[in-house]
This record gives C-alpha cells, sequence and structure tokens, in this order.
C-alpha cells in the first residue's frame, strides 16, 4: 500500500489549507483511515480518524476547525484545515489501516506564521 501526502505550504494565522493523500496499492476495505501530525521536538499524535463504521473523531485541538473527509472513489483522503494557528506547524501524514498493519504515507510540511 502506498500513500501520497499533499497540499502542505506556509500559510498565515487564519488561514486555511487542505491536505490530500492518495491511497493506491489495496484492494480491500480499511478498517480506519486518519491523519496524524508530529511537530519539532514532539511524538505524532492523532488529528482526525474515520473507520470503517462511519464514525469520525477529532483531536481536542482539531475540533471545530479541521475536517475529514474521503473521495468519491475513496482511495483520496482529505483533510481541511480552517483557523490554522502556529501551533498547527507540523509535518501531517496520511495512514490507513489495512489487513491488521497502519500504513503511513511520507508527510507533508505544513507551517503557519504568526
Amino acid at each position: 500500500v502506498q500513500l501520497q501526502a499533499s497540499g502542505g505550504g506556509l500559510v498565515q494565522a487564519g488561514g486555511s489549507l487542505r491536505l490530500s493523500c492518495a491511497i493506491s496499492g489495496a484492494t480491500g476495505s480499511f478498517t480506519v483511515v486518519g491523519w496524524y501530525r508530529q511537530a519539532p521536538g514532539k511524538e505524532r499524535e492523532s488529528v482526525a480518524r474515520m473507520y470503517s463504521g462511519g464514525q469520525v473523531s477529532y483531536a481536542d485541538s482539531a475540533k471545530g476547525r479541521f475536517t475529514i473527509s474521503r473521495g468519491i472513489i475513496r482511495r483520496t483522503l482529505y483533510l481541511q484545515m480552517n483557523s490554522l494557528n502556529p501551533e498547527d506547524t507540523a509535518v501531517y501524514y496520511c495512514s490507513v489501516r489495512y489487513r491488521g498493519r497502519d500504513w503511513w504515507g511520507q508527510g507533508t510540511q505544513v507551517t503557519v506564521s504568526s
């Protein structure tokens, strides 16, 4: 399974970005799909996850500002991020759980300037 994240960049505080993740190499369904981030000197943390039953969960810091969604063909994952602030600066990773293991993309850098 290959995941390719894109859409990161430099944005001013209060701005928006939409991250995309193209998923290939899988023929079945995913148990979980999600976005994670890792800021310098910090551990990787979950930002938003979508489960096979349709449930969605967000980190407290993301609630009301970020929205996770999937494309029509369900092989693309999105993260719409609004009202960004400098604390959102991190490398963002997409991930899927497929056949009992987690697969990760290479990450895309998001930098929010104050």
